[in-house]
């Protein structure tokens, strides 16, 4: 038996409640997805490693490469403990609940435009290059085309999202999706961080937050299931722990903080952090320039 550390809200009450049945959709060094039959969506098993996340359960365990969890696994609930198969049984008992709420937009905005300055910078010399940031050391002929697809992409999204030309903007979004390297693609992890800005309360695109629903309708059959996941989770508001931590900084934090939160988000994944760091930074952008501030 393993102790859950942490969890999702939700996670946890779906656990206490028996409402979960499934089988094991993928499995990785630090994660094992769950394909839930009871709503269709993926709950996630992570590592100690991994920070807290919309549908994800936290246990005590460095790796998850041990437990020799399979893909097709079963996955049921009993006695208000999650298992898969026989190899693992994780109690919930201890765990420490976790729901990720966005914070507000604040009304004064000096704050946020030092801050956006010192993030664009900071991720020109620390951000992983080959999604949203270029490559600069030898690329490839495909690493070029798909940067400069990237960049155009985003630049004409934007723009229509400035002229508030929504019907436009929503087909360069889902142009978007599916598009770049990794196992969630650089485009959905741009929107993942464009999604979470638009989730924002009192900012002055909090009233398109349909917008992100709408892409969402045309993302099904255009990416993988595990990248659906978080942009399904984005466009509600629903993000990482690190992600809202670094959000909160933006806002409100010192230089220290938006640092330390900024070097979180810029380790996930391989370019995955620098790709959803610079979705948030469209979309600050773009608030500012909303509110007259840029």
């Amino acid at each position: 038996m393993r102790n859950a550390i942490s969890g999702d809200l939700e996670f946890i009450e779906r656990i206490n409640n028996s409402v979960l049945t499934g089988f094991v959709h993928s499995t990785f060094k630090n994660t094992i997805n769950i394909h839930c039959n009871e709503n269709g969506e993926l709950f996630t098993i992570a590592s100690s490693q991994i920070d807290n996340g919309p549908n994800t359960l936290v246990i005590n365990s460095a790796s998850l490469e041990e437990l020799n969890i399979d893909v097709n696994d079963v996955v049921y609930v009993k006695s208000k403990m999650l298992h898969i198969s026989n190899k693992l049984a994780i109690s919930t008992n201890q765990a420490e609940k976790w729901a990720g709420i966005l914070p507000e937009y604040p009304a004064n905005t000096e704050n946020i435009s030092r801050n956006l300055k010192r993030m664009i910078e900071y991720i020109d010399i620390h951000g992983k290059a080959g999604g949203m940031k270029k490559k600069v050391d030898a690329p490839s002929l495909f690493d070029i085309e798909m940067s400069r697809m990237l960049e155009e992409r985003t630049k004409l999204l934007l723009n229509e999202l400035l002229s508030n030309r929504m019907t436009i903007a929503l087909h360069h979004a889902v142009s978007l999706i599916g598009l770049g390297p990794g196992l969630t693609p650089s485009g959905d992890d741009y929107l993942v961080g464009l999604f979470t800005i638009i989730n924002l309360r009192n900012s002055p695109f909090y009233s398109h937050q349909s917008f992100c629903g709408e892409v969402l309708q045309k993302a099904k059959t255009l990416t993988n299931e595990i990248s659906y996941m978080a942009l399904k989770k984005a466009s509600i508001g629903q993000v990482r722990e690190s992600i809202i931590h670094l959000v909160h900084s933006i806002l409100n934090g010192e230089e220290d903080d938006l640092y330390l939160s900024l070097n979180k988000v810029l380790n996930i994944g391989s370019s995955s952090g620098t790709d959803i760091a610079l979705g948030l930074v469209s979309g600050v952008k773009a608030n500012l320039k909303v509110g007259g501030q840029l």
